[in-house]
């Protein structure tokens, strides 16, 4: 199988061959055709729609952006155009259809897989968050959907996969084969006590064993791969399991012609022959990254894009000829003479198709239904006022950073204040509650470090000024902070003495592992938990909260400094 990927909007190959001849005869040029139109019917042409990490957005925002009513709406009337023109669509999804928003964490992402049923989704690969649920959730889920979730680097405890690794699609009379891969960093961020059975291996080196089993078999004409794994620069994935761009330059050149990908979240839009990112603002055009012959796509997150990829297959070869982020109803914000601010579209507005509307709109209000039910009781207030939380530890913001270090095993947790944005009364708890505490929607980051680098990273941190948003609450570490140095002293951490030398690892808000409040940028694991379900899940699991069992235990001591509360503006 030949397949020669050539980059651009708009790919051309001119190739010619001469046939032989007598020394009586003219030369006879007889050209191969270096276009689509050229080769007529000997033409293939293919459509390939793609989003990644919908993470429970079923229902559009409060500014009527995404949500998979217009998604179908969207992908219906390319189906029609494409179809018309003598193409066939292909639907994929990059993953994490779980955990995003409570009104789908609360049905177990029922509505999403419906939506995506509606939209007839062809494959998708599985993603993380598919394991924050409990196996028979996910099992419950595939029988759900009427399209297959692929991974061929997750193994049961029978050595068996536990998904297929791949599916062969008749695409307009060629047989594309579509492999799905999931990132190896399940492993490290997945709930133990539901993956503990599972084995996830290499992606790259299971690619190559498949990409080779399909070869034999004469399975396909093309093969593509659908990825859970994350698009990384130049595969500068700094603490994150390898990515795309690392399966792409590892396959055999050619062996793979594209990875619709998921995962980092991020719009692959990449400067024309570099390995560096665009500037993409929603509507720009798109270049997708191509290494190693391969192209590697991905729509950012949510359904906010629909990708759309148009492929030309003629002489053996695979071309693509245009490349497009479709937003879905995105909006910016103008401001016009006056200084007044509105929201209006990038895009044409698209109109939500009217029936997948109202079949979710049963599941949105029946989890807006289910955010008043009780899900723990606290003894006394968890105190989350912002001139206490910014000033001092507090049962709440200890509880917070708690609860993320928890979720994912972390012998730290780190929780700016202005995170912390209301207390929760004595008494019983809802999901309101946690979302009035919680509201930004941030995901919990997973770094590890040596004992010197968290002390250094430390140093900044722990010295964040009183009543300021950054100003850090902080369990698992027993430390002294001088507030005029700016230097800590650490002499435990997760309950061990700690070592300059030895791996720790800690948890920090996304917000601030991206600069966030003055913090340090880290490039750490994105676990993409969100906050506030973190929250809910440390309170369900709990049921009965002992706010005494989060106060300040003098763990932390601030030196010089005016309060031993934390470090004061007059200390500087």
């Amino acid at each position: 199988m030949t397949n020669m990927l050539i980059k651009g909007l708009v790919a051309t190959a001119v190739i010619a061959a001469l046939t032989g001849c007598n020394s009586d005869d003219d030369i006879i040029e007889t050209p191969i055709a270096a276009t689509c139109a050229e080769a007529g019917e000997d033409c293939k042409t293919f459509t390939v729609l793609h989003t990644n990490d919908n993470h429970g957005r079923f229902w559009h925002n409060s500014d009527g952006e995404y949500g998979m009513a217009a998604r179908k709406a969207l992908i219906d009337q390319i189906r029609d155009e494409v179809s018309s023109n003598g193409g066939v669509t292909l639907v994929l999804s990059g993953g994490d259809i779980n955990t995003g928003v409570p009104e789908s964490d609360l049905q177990d992402a029922l509505p999403d897989f419906i939506g995506m049923n509606e939209i007839a989704y062809d494959a998708m690969a599985v993603g993380n968050h598919e394991f924050d649920n409990p196996l028979a959730v996910l099992d419950s889920q595939r029988s759900i959907a009427n399209f297959p979730m692929l991974a061929a680097n997750i193994y049961k405890a029978d050595g068996t996969r536990y998904f297929d690794a791949y599916k062969v699609f008749d695409v307009n009379g060629l047989r594309v084969a579509v492999i799905g891969l999931t990132t190896e960093d399940t492993a490290k961020i997945g709930n133990p006590e539901y993956i503990s059975e599972l084995t996830f291996t290499d992606p790259a080196t299971e690619a190559a064993k498949v990409i080779a089993e399909i070869k034999e078999a004469n399975a396909a004409d093309l093969i593509f791969a659908t990825t859970h794994m994350g698009h990384y620069a130049d595969a500068q994935n700094g603490s994150n399991a390898p990515g795309d761009v690392t399966l792409a330059r590892t396959l055999t050149a050619g062996d793979l012609s594209a990875i619709i990908g998921g995962h980092s979240q991020n719009p692959v839009c990449m400067e024309p022959d570099t390995n560096n990112y665009a500037d993409f603002e929603p509507g720009d055009d798109c270049t997708p990254d191509m290494q190693n012959g391969t192209y590697i796509m991905q729509a950012h997150e949510w359904g906010k894009y629909v990708g759309r990829a148009d492929f030309e297959y003629f002489n053996g070869e695979l071309h693509l000829a245009s490349y497009k982020l479709l937003p879905v109803n995105l909006k910016t914000t103008v401001t016009d003479a006056d200084g007044n601010k509105t929201k209006v579209l990038v895009a044409d507005e698209i109109t939500p198709d009217a029936e997948l509307e109202e079949l979710l709109s049963y599941y949105q209000e029946r989890g807006q239904g289910q955010l008043d039910e009780v899900i723990a009781t606290t003894d006394a207030l968890l105190d989350g006022e912002r001139a206490n939380v910014r000033n001092m530890q507090t049962n709440l913001g200890r509880l917070i950073a708690e609860a993320q270090r928890t979720k994912v095993g972390a012998d730290i947790g780190v929780m700016n204040s202005g995170g912390v944005r209301a207390s929760i009364q004595a008494g019983e708890i809802t999901y309101r509650d946690v979302l009035t505490v919680q509201p930004f929607g941030n995901t919990v980051t997973l770094m590890t470090m040596t004992g010197a680098e968290i002390t250094e990273y430390l140093n900044t941190v722990a010295s964040f000024q009183r009543g300021a948003g950054a100003y850090a609450q902080i369990t698992g570490v027993k430390m002294n902070v001088d507030c005029v140095a700016k230097t800590v002293a650490i002499s435990e951490i997760n309950g061990k003495d700690y070592s300059a030398t030895d791996s720790y690892s800690f948890t920090v808000p996304s917000f601030n592992a991206a600069g966030g409040d003055g913090y340090p940028v880290l490039d750490p694991i994105q676990t993409g938990y969100v906050d506030a379900e973190v929250l809910y899940s440390f309170f369900q699991d709990k049921g009965s909260i002992v706010a005494a069992d989060y106060a300040p235990v003098g763990d932390i001591v601030y030196e010089n400094s005016d309060s031993q509360l934390g470090c004061t503006i007059t200390a500087n």
